[in-house]
């Protein structure tokens, strides 16, 4: 378990029906019809960062429509057109969700030293917190 709750996959949305997303910046919460809410985040160490770099598409279009696809891919290396520069060692994690309205890619990049994770949390609330 973690601070947010237990351990969940980021599959686990395939099936759900999304009513809100909340993006705070260095977490997204994810809050169903049937009250469950999924959380994708990262706990910061001293020598890294992991943050929310972009997200492609509208939270609006996959609002109120069954998820069909909850899809997490991982990556070592930058995706076409991006550069950075002093990359000792780097993530990028991709969620995407399909609806039938709509899409929406979540990219996080993970940077450190190469002690560090890089990688984003995701677990389902046990706390029925919002």
């Amino acid at each position: 378990m973690s601070e947010y709750g237990d351990n969940a996959k980021f599959e686990d949305l395939k099936g759900k029906t999304l009513k809100e997303i909340i993006n705070s910046g260095d977490e997204i919460k994810f809050i169903c019809d049937d009250g469950t809410i999924y959380r994708s985040y990262h706990s910061q160490s001293c020598c890294e960062s992991v943050t929310v770099e972009d997200i492609i598409g509208d939270f609006a279009d996959i609002i109120g429509s069954p998820i069909l696809l909850a899809e997490e891919v991982e990556s070592d290396k930058n995706p076409d057109g991006i550069t950075k520069e002093y990359q000792d060692s780097f993530t990028w994690t991709f969620y995407k969700l399909s609806t039938i309205l709509g899409s929406v890619t979540i990219r996080w990049y993970g940077e450190s030293n190469g002690y560090y994770s890089e990688s984003v949390s995701f677990t389902k609330d046990t706390n029925g917190d919002k």
